[in-house]
């Protein structure tokens, strides 16, 4: 059982990512949101319990994801992004989905739509494509499959490949036929997608005799629904007085012989199929379901919907638009976690005010300085809310914010909470000024601010609240990749004195280590090897180890082409190190900055006496073909479907490639995954760039 200290933990993890503006910018924060995430599927899909609302989870999902799909190394095996869910409850047996139950994109504005609209039309050659729009049922998902019109399982969407086999619960879901009349499609077998919900009138009867029993109130309907379909006793399913929206036909298979095969004819678009649902038997969603031609009328919809929400007899918390078409849907096809031919629209934010009760500065892994709003706690859209980042000095200025104000707030997107706005026709004057701290709130530093950044960052490279992060940037597989030594392990040594900045690393107490529980002789051999190891990594390892904003691994590499040592980067001014490739005013300001640190120059000279090498390593001499690609550059964006993008990379310099950190007239390649973004559009006005896929890219590899 989780203990109340990592429950709060736990929590505060959610709310650190939630309220944080990036996504993860290292391989560890990657490893820590991937975590998370996973704590999070283990108590929605096992403990029937979740902590945060559907919302909140594409939050911090789609942040995962997009991190990943910039840097692929941060990709592992068991990432949430591999897979549709994740964990399935060990009460129930397992049934596998014959299609597997995808995610659907979100949106959250009608720029989303749009832009998910001309996807569709580039990819379809249509102008005005014909979409459905329906709600989106917020309850538990389920998949049904019929053999000669009878119901021959039923499953919960699990991981998404396989489910919890809960066909006795859902035999007591009344709306849910035990025998439909497939056959007169001439359909022998079909696999069927809906949403088990209970309705608000359901929900409030239910509520009000478990009151009456002095037993607590169940959430609210979503989670009322998805814990009663795993119910072990079906009676008690039948109690709750479910209901089941079918919505989709995932896969069918026709008679084999053809002269007992009706003669009506199978549905050519989406509309149609839920007409044939409701015809064989099933509540789907064609009564609420509105046809729309073009992304306006879709956008018209969705809106109309959303006025109509809390009229309607069951929760919804957005909209659904899919392509009306069915054979266009199969060439729009889909990627590993959604379909191309659909999108969920999520409504807007709810709002509530409640009381700012004070500020805390919290200082972040780069040192930026961000303020917290605590609230007087708030129950809106589904959670309670006590705390909001408030970004900046500049945010509290627009604000008019005061300790004691009463305050807007709403969720943005239904998960992110925010400020709107304060209310002063309401203040009393006991309200106090927030004053912006000029030094670290931790290690009482004084605070920096770049001249077009809104973020005051305490720059001490010794600042405890930072130290840490910085340590485990440090060693990780994509800096100086030290094996055996994770970011638990550095918090350890750091909480016991062991070390207390990045030297530190190289000056471990083994003896002491050994006293420690879980330390055992092989595992601090292993990591006495790695850490001595890693003291001859590349020198551009070295350069994106020291964690300077803004150097990322490509421009670490960018760097490490044109210095022989590490400390030649002290020797560039802002002006000087523009003219090196890729490198813009950021980055300049970054290095010039990092360098003029006497104590980032002292901690570099440490590593240098403590025998990691600062300078570049002597290549060997390039073999017979190790230099088919000499004097070319590549540059990959998107995400690449047969190749880690770090893989690719290597191959190219392995053939004695070069890769860009950016696109400009330098580039040769532009080597594009699924989803590429604003480096295709800037390299499609550049006629010298070579736009080629991956699968032409490894025809250059042979």
């Amino acid at each position: 059982m989780m203990t109340e200290e990592a429950s709060a933990s736990q929590h505060e993890q959610t709310q650190h990512w939630l309220t944080r503006q990036q996504g993860p910018e290292t391989a560890t924060e990657a490893m820590e949101l991937q975590a998370l995430l996973r704590h999070h599927e283990y108590r929605y899909y096992v403990l029937n319990d979740p902590l945060i609302s559907d919302f909140e989870y594409d939050v911090l999902y789609k942040k995962l994801a997009s991190a990943e799909n910039e840097n692929p190394d941060f990709i592992v095996p068991d990432s949430p992004t591999q897979r549709v869910g994740n964990s399935l409850n060990d009460g129930f047996a397992t049934a596998n989905h014959i299609v597997p139950m995808l995610s659907l994109e979100n949106s959250y504005n009608a720029e989303d739509l749009i832009n998910w609209d001309r996807k569709v039309r580039e990819l379809s050659g249509l102008s005005q494509p014909e979409y459905c729009v329906e709600p989106k049922f917020d309850g538990a998902s389920i998949s049904l499959l019929y053999e000669q019109d009878r119901l021959l399982r039923s499953a919960t969407r699990g991981d998404g490949v396989q489910g919890d086999d809960i066909t006795l619960n859902s035999r007591q879901i009344r709306n849910i036929p035990l025998s439909a009349g497939f056959s007169k499609f001439g359909i022998e077998q079909i696999e069927i997608r809906g949403e088990v919900l209970m309705t608000k009138k359901a929900f409030e009867a239910y509520n009000s005799k478990l009151i009456e029993e002095g037993i607590p109130p169940l959430a609210n309907p979503r989670n009322a629904a998805a814990g009663s379909l795993r119910l072990k006793d079906p009676k008690e399913v039948g109690r709750r007085r479910l209901e089941a929206f079918l919505y989709h036909v995932s896969w069918f298979q026709i008679k084999k012989n053809s002269d007992e095969a009706a003669g009506q004819p199978l549905p050519q678009t989406h509309a149609d199929m839920l007409k044939m649902l409701w015809q064989c038997g099933f509540r789907s969603s064609v009564n609420e379901m509105k046809i729309a031609v073009g992304i306006d009328a879709v956008i018209e919809q969705c809106k109309i919907y959303e006025s109509q929400r809390d009229a309607l007899p069951y929760e919804i918390d957005g909209m659904v638009i899919k392509v009306n078409n069915l054979p266009l849907q199969d060439r729009l096809g889909m990627t590993t976690h959604h379909p191309r031919w659909a999108i969920a629209y999520k409504f807007k934010a709810r709002q509530a005010t409640t009381t700012l009760i004070g500020i805390e500065f919290q200082v972040g892994r780069t040192g930026a300085v961000t303020p917290v709003a605590k609230l007087k706690p708030v129950f809106i859209g589904g959670v309670t809310v006590s705390s909001i980042s408030i970004h900046n000095e500049e945010y509290i200025k627009e604000k008019d914010l005061h300790i004691g104000d009463m305050v807007l707030i709403e969720r943005a997107g239904d998960v992110i909470p925010q400020i709107v706005k304060s209310l002063p026709d309401l203040r009393n004057g006991t309200e106090q000024e927030i004053i912006y701290p000029t030094q670290c709130p931790v290690c009482k530093s004084q605070l920096f601010k770049e001249a077009d950044e809104a973020v005051w960052r305490c720059i001490n490279v010794e600042c405890e609240a930072q130290v840490v992060e910085k340590i485990s940037h440090y060693v990780s597989k994509d800096a100086m990749d030290i094996k055996s030594f994770g970011e638990q392990q550095v918090r350890k040594f750091f909480d016991s004195g062991l070390m207390k900045d990045i030297p530190g690393i190289y000056t471990l107490d083994y003896d002491r280590i050994a006293t420690m529980e879980g330390y055992g002789k092989k595992s601090i051999d292993n990591l006495k090897a790695a850490i001595e190891a890693s003291k001859m990594q590349p020198l551009h390892r070295l350069i994106y180890g020291l964690g300077i904003r803004h150097v990322g691994e490509t421009m670490a590499k960018a760097l490490a082409q044109e210095i022989d040592h590490v400390f030649d980067l002290q020797n560039y001014t802002f002006e000087s190190l523009q003219k090196l490739p890729d490198v813009g005013p950021k980055v300049a300001t970054s290095i010039v900055q990092f360098f003029s640190n006497a104590q980032n120059i002292d901690m570099i000279k440490h590593l240098e006496q403590l025998g990691v090498s600062v300078k570049k390593i002597e290549q060997k001499v390039a073999a017979e073909g190790e230099s088919k690609f000499g004097g070319q550059s590549f540059l990959f964006t998107g995400t690449l479907s047969k190749l880690k993008r770090s893989e690719a990379e290597a191959m190219v310099e392995t053939l004695g490639g070069q890769i860009l950190g950016g696109v400009s007239s330098k580039l040769n390649y532009l080597v594009v995954g699924e989803d590429a973004g604003s480096k295709l559009e800037k390299a499609k006005k550049i006629a010298a760039i070579k736009i080629i896929s991956e699968d032409d890219f490894l025809s250059m590899m042979g």
